[in-house]
């Protein structure tokens, strides 16, 4: 049997600047598909817009995946747009 996929949703709430946070998040997805090669995508909240979640789905390799969303984390600097932090939730497909 082939290993499972694992899908990634990360939310948080910006503060500051939206197109700052959005800068940053765009940096951090470039940084992910680059290093990891996972496409993200960006939502968000629709009756509370400062509320966004990045996705990726499809992720094989959880050890490498994680590790490069965490250097990408730090470079993009989105920490700092989202006052709350960001909040990692993992999901595998239901069998």
């Amino acid at each position: 049997m082939p290993p499972s996929a694992t899908h990634y949703y990360v939310w948080y709430r910006i503060s500051g600047d939206p197109a700052r946070a959005r800068a940053c998040v765009n940096a951090l997805m470039r940084d992910v598909a680059l290093h990891a090669g996972v496409t993200g995508r960006l939502m968000m909240r629709r009756d509370e817009p400062s509320t966004w979640m990045e996705i990726y789905e499809n992720v094989f390799d959880t050890v490498r995946f994680e590790a490069v969303m965490a250097d990408a984390t730090v470079r993009s600097g989105i920490a700092a747009c989202a006052a709350d932090g960001r909040h990692v939730e993992r999901f595998a497909d239901a069998l």
